[in-house]
């Protein structure tokens, strides 16, 4: 007899990212993509994942770690050297004093989603969330207990929730809202001014405001480079050494919380994580060196080239870009004018193009079956090639 599972697990969906990802793989180890059988590579467009690595600084504070034998646990919060270095460079980045006290180092921002969720919802709370959005965001609410309320948001409101929809859907049972700015998967932030507006609503109401911010080091644009810390010491934040930073699978991440939620949270951290791995702490304080600073910028430019090469390209091709990303490296584009499925034609390409591409509906429901998510986390010649192909194909 089967073992029973959590009834939690029903509301927990599949990541198509990672399936049409292990599709993507097959057709790449496939014939069709092998050069010296006259095929073409596969080109990946589909994960968010840059395609640079940690930089020299950064890789030799790791192995100096290792060498000198410093994998130790650290404390739940974090390395008080690295919580220093954070709050620096708040203060060097966005003008903003964030006490170190106040920031928790993580096993990644997921870890850091989950300690929020985890704090913060109890059983049949109502957390509002935008859709589209990234899709594990909503899986922490469940996981917690709670339900995740998706909201449509088109491009009139950036994809992203503005503070009249907020209102309006705010019910006895709403506990408070989680936001993404800039966002997975469109790439659009929300402006500093609706942020705000959102905040006076929530706060008006007791709620919490839950900000992923892991992409607000690639920002594009000044106007929405602000971080919603500005708005005071309420607001929850979400950062990640994963994409400015450009450490994915190191697992290191943080949270900026007010003061009254860092015992808490430091307690759900011991129980659950100990805490984030040592080493990629220790290799993560090179991240603030001048040098390395210099070449996540020099990177911050390469990836503002591609999307101004890739937005217009694929516009040329027919693909709806209603709203220009301002961060992060993704593409929220319509499908409509070639397929009635971002599914399937995305997987049409991923087979007569070997290009890979993210269909809509990991994001939510209202526009997923319209929508795919292109990433240019990968080298223009690479996009430029893509381009050529999927022109072909169409």
């Amino acid at each position: 007899m089967p073992l029973p599972l959590a009834d939690r697990l029903q509301f927990i969906d599949p990541f198509y990212v990672m399936e049409c990802a292990k599709a993507a793989d097959e057709i790449a180890r496939s014939p069709a993509c092998d050069p010296a059988q006259g095929g073409r590579p596969m080109i990946y467009l589909n994960i968010g994942e840059p395609d640079f690595t940690a930089p020299p600084p950064v890789l030799q504070a790791a192995q100096a770690c290792l060498a000198a034998g410093r994998t130790q646990y650290t404390a739940a919060t974090g390395l008080p050297a690295l919580r220093e270095a954070i709050s620096r460079w708040y203060a060097e980045r966005f003008g903003l004093e964030v006490p170190a006290r106040r920031i928790v180092v993580t096993a990644g921002a997921s870890a850091a989603l989950q300690l929020a969720t985890l704090a913060l919802v109890n059983p049949g709370d109502q957390v509002l969330l935008p859709d589209p959005s990234y899709p594990c965001n909503r899986h922490f609410v469940a996981a917690a207990g709670g339900q995740a309320v998706l909201l449509p948001a088109g491009a009139q409101s950036r994809f992203q929730l503005d503070a009249t929809a907020v209102q309006a859907a705010w019910g006895p049972h709403t506990r408070g809202v989680l936001l993404a700015s800039p966002s997975n998967p469109t790439g659009t932030s929300i402006a500093p001014d609706e942020m705000r507006r959102i905040v006076d609503v929530v706060r008006e109401r007791h709620g919490f405001a839950i900000v992923d911010e892991i992409y607000l080091g690639l920002s594009y644009d000044d106007h929405f480079a602000a971080s919603a810390l500005q708005l005071g010491e309420d607001v929850i934040s979400i950062n990640s050494f994963s994409k400015y930073f450009s450490m994915t699978g190191w697992r290191l991440g943080w949270m900026v919380l007010p003061e009254r939620l860092v015992a808490p949270v430091e307690r759900l951290a011991q129980n659950l994580f100990i805490c984030a791995s040592s080493i990629a702490q220790q290799a993560a304080l090179a991240c603030f060196l001048p040098e390395s600073i210099a070449t996540y910028e020099d990177r911050r430019a390469a990836f503002r080239a591609r999307r101004d090469f890739i937005v217009p390209a694929l516009q040329s091709l027919g693909f709806g870009v209603p709203v220009v990303p301002d961060g992060a490296f993704y593409v929220w584009a319509d499908v409509s004018a070639h397929a009635a499925s971002s599914w399937d034609f995305c997987f049409s390409m991923m087979d007569k193009a070997h290009v890979a591409l993210t269909p809509g509906r990991d994001f939510g429901p209202a526009a997923g079956e319209r929508y795919m998510r292109l990433s240019f986390a990968n080298s223009l010649p690479q996009l430029e090639e893509a381009v050529r192909r999927l022109s072909q194909a169409l």
